[in-house]
């Protein structure tokens, strides 16, 4: 799947990754081999706001964050990459989340 998903710099792929306590989430350039922005439920300063990191409620929230983050950085459009996983629970409330707070895929 990855091979078809392929980030550059004006349209960089979002990979999202699910273990059973967290999620975390990054933007990367695959043309430059960069990471431009990296969160996760694990970060002290998203920890904060988010009571769980395992569930939808953490999922939404941490997509709500990333999208500001993005918004800063002045991303809009990204390529999204679900890691092989199947688009529904905790990586479609990510995806949703972002696609309101302002994000294009």
């Amino acid at each position: 799947m990855r091979k078809k998903i392929i980030g550059t710099l004006e349209k960089p792929r979002l990979c999202v990754y699910r273990s059973l306590k967290h999620f975390s989430a990054q933007l990367v350039n695959d043309a430059g081999s960069k990471t431009i922005i990296s969160l996760s439920t694990f970060d002290k300063a998203v920890k904060s706001s988010i009571k769980c990191g395992g569930n939808v409620l953490g999922a939404e929230n941490l997509g709500r964050l990333f999208a500001q983050e993005a918004s800063k950085k002045g991303i809009k459009k990204v390529v999204f990459d679900r890691g092989g996983r199947k688009y529904h629970g905790r990586v479609k409330a990510f995806a949703e989340s972002c696609r309101k707070n302002g994000l294009d895929f």
